[in-house]
């Protein structure tokens, strides 16, 4: 890239979050391994970087010449699979997710194309019903059947473990490690151990195997290039956990835009490639139900591989002690 670049930085509500990007040699080690990939793709970088900082990564949109923008990322260690993650579902699900120009697995780093427009702003720009949602959810969930075969692989590439059958077990450790947590509330959610175990057993026996679950999938993470065509992105909360832990997120912010009577329809649409296994329409909801409230595990256990030491200080903190409580309220659907 060249050796004098303008940009503009963007701390968000963080604004003493201490990032790599403040390390002269590890900006400098970035910006280099960024030029050196556009040069192997035949691109050049133009004026003007936006960089992005927060507490669990650097993102950086980097203007090319002659075409649109590529995206740098650099996760922190905790996420570091996302970059050979992405580049796994690229060859394994393609035209589901962005395809990396290029990918650093062991510094944690990625170069990205330009997504399109995210389904966030389409929202904002323009009225979109309640059948793009549903038509989102039944493509995540074909990507996800599509991935069951490939739970070991994704482990193997370092996504973080988090099965149904040992999600009592994750329960135990977010419980004893999270010092945010208030005697009262700690004292609720260890009363609902015994109730959790029976939860994971009724959900491990209804057969679903576990996969990929995004753990995040709101608005924010996915591009609608077009109508009817949706791009998944932004993995570095991922587990291999049960597939419908993923659907609450999803159905909570489309809950925000429609009301609670869109949750049984997204619901439905998000169940309808899971038809065919050898499970009833009941028993699938019932899974659903299950997996809905136990989905809070897997958002607990995000922020704390992100913030291992969650006192009541700490980014993340109050996030992880919601994500554990929401255990205690009954599912929404």
């Amino acid at each position: 890239m060249r050796d004098e670049i303008t940009m503009t930085v963007d701390r968000g509500r963080f604004p003493d979050a201490v990032t790599p990007w403040g390390r002269e040699s590890w900006r400098t080690s970035a910006l280099g391994w960024i030029g050196e990939q556009l040069d192997a793709h035949g691109l050049r970088a133009s004026d003007g970087l936006q960089v992005r900082l927060r507490p669990w990564s650097v993102l950086v949109r980097v203007p090319v010449e002659g075409r649109e923008a590529v995206w740098f990322k650099a996760n922190p260690r905790s996420s570091a699979f996302e970059g050979p993650l992405t580049a796994a579902l690229a060859r394994w699900v393609p035209g589901h997710v962005l395809t990396p120009l290029a990918v650093d697995g062991p510094r944690g780093w990625s170069l990205l194309p330009d997504g399109g427009e995210p389904f966030r702003q389409v929202l904002a720009r323009e009225a979109v019903g309640p059948g793009a949602w549903e038509d989102l959810l039944r493509r995540y969930a074909t990507l996800q059947r599509a991935l069951t075969p490939r739970a070991r692989d994704l482990e193997r590439l370092g996504v973080p473990t988090a099965r149904t059958r040992d999600l009592p077990a994750v329960f135990d450790r977010l419980l004893a490690s999270n010092t945010a947590l208030g005697p009262d509330a700690r004292a609720r959610l260890a009363a609902v151990r015994p109730r959790l175990v029976d939860w994971c057993a009724e959900l491990a026996a209804l057969g679903v195997e576990d996969t990929l679950d995004h753990a995040d999938l709101h608005d924010g993470q996915l591009f609608r290039p077009e109508p009817g065509r949706f791009t998944f992105f932004d993995w570095g909360d991922a587990a291999v956990s049960h597939p419908f832990c993923s659907l609450r997120v999803t159905a909570e912010r489309a809950r925000d835009h429609y009301g609670t009577g869109v949750l049984t329809r997204l619901r439905d649409a998000y169940l309808e490639p899971w038809t065919g296994t050898g499970r009833t329409p009941a028993e699938l909801r019932r899974a659903a139900s299950l997996a809905w409230r136990l989905s809070s595990l897997g958002r607990a256990a995000a922020w704390g591989r992100m913030f291992p030491a969650p006192d009541h200080r700490a980014p993340g903190a109050q996030e992880s002690v919601e994500c554990l409580q929401e255990l205690l309220n009954e599912p929404a659907i």
